[in-house]
């Protein structure tokens, strides 16, 4: 007697043109499939929270666990979006994902010891966290706009930050903080951090980074999600080949005093050609010179090339929702969209 198969075939798309096939059984979540079979995704929350294993589905039926409102919009399900933590497969399907299948062959984020050398309060609102991890044997190896874990030091308690530098042979890292009223790093920061102290990482985390460039960019940050620019920035400055498209950074914060790294985009626009960076304020004070509004609210067409860009979102999720619609409603379909959604805690 034949007997027939239930296994799922699924085929899935990466940035970079590699597919990787993979077999699912029924029930199965996509993302422990995948693993299954070696490949393993980027990952953290595995509760349908986070959007770091965000994916579109190109055909096929499926079934999704949970899908938090900040990891996906009712517009996204409804142009296929998944997450492969939340995803069991109905049918064969094909699965895209907007990263590059590199991302997909390590063992995943990986523990690592540094020290605080300095706390640099730039406002009252943001910090950098310069830490020292060259006790690390070798590079810590992450793509600029990912992030990390980090565990607030004398506390069971971890909080993400994206790493707000390149890569370097020293690992000499830096995280951009926005300082909350009452948060527990945020306290640490003010009250209790000393040179020298001990912090515990997870990295790298995450699926957002700068792709292959080709054509105009668009970066738009939303307060602290400037960190992630930060590194591409870096990675711009310092890389052995140029990018011949001009880089437009849109960034947005409520007040005059959340703006901070202005110095650090000013030296990026004298040696990275064709980048410039706009900053608007939503609530400004008297002797506030600048613009005032949301960061939408900077957007002219004529930076969006009739929607042939690759857009770039880090921020709070109703900027990167507000940057989706006016797309949208200007019918920039053409125009590739990378996000990564976060709220301060």
């Amino acid at each position: 007697m034949e007997v027939v198969s239930s296994m799922h075939k699924v085929a899935l798309n990466f940035s970079d043109g590699r597919t990787h096939f993979i077999g699912i059984n029924p029930g199965e979540v996509l993302i422990d499939a995948a693993m299954r079979h070696g490949l393993t995704l980027p990952v953290d929350c595995r509760e349908g929270v986070c959007a770091s294993c965000k994916g579109t589905c190109q055909s096929g039926k499926y079934d999704l666990d949970y899908v938090d409102e900040d990891a996906l919009s009712e517009d996204d399900l409804a142009r296929g979006g998944i997450l492969a933590c939340q995803m069991r497969v109905e049918s064969d399907c094909a699965v895209r994902f907007d990263f590059d299948s590199s991302l997909c062959t390590s063992a995943g984020p990986e523990e690592v010891d540094a020290l605080v050398t300095q706390v640099e309060i730039l406002s009252d609102s943001t910090a950098t966290l310069h830490l020292d991890a060259s006790s690390r044997v070798g590079q810590l190896d992450f793509l600029p706009g990912q992030y990390a874990h980090v565990q607030v030091p004398g506390t069971d308690a971890w909080r993400s930050y994206s790493f707000a530098c390149e890569p370097n042979k020293n690992n000499q890292l830096q995280l951009l903080i926005r300082l909350l009223p009452d948060g527990v790093m945020s306290n640490y920061l003010r009250n209790h951090a000393q040179p020298g102290d001990r912090v515990c990482l997870k990295a790298p985390l995450g699926a957002f980074y700068l792709q292959q460039v080709k054509r105009p960019l668009i970066m738009v940050a939303g307060g602290t999600g400037l960190a992630a620019f930060l590194g591409m920035l870096d990675q711009m400055e310092s890389g052995p080949s140029r990018i011949d498209q001009p880089v437009s950074l849109f960034y947005g914060v409520t007040k005059p005093q959340d703006l901070c790294e202005l110095e650090r985009l000013d030296r990026y626009q004298l040696a990275i050609p064709g980048f410039s960076y706009h900053s608007i304020v939503m609530q400004p004070d008297d002797g506030w010179q600048g613009r005032q509004g949301v960061v939408t609210d900077l957007f002219e067409e004529q930076h969006f090339n009739d929607g042939e860009v690759d857009a770039y979102l880090c921020g709070p999720p109703p900027m990167v929702e507000a940057v989706k619609r006016w797309l949208d409603q200007r019918q920039m379909q053409n125009a590739s969209i990378y996000f990564e959604k976060f709220s301060a805690s």
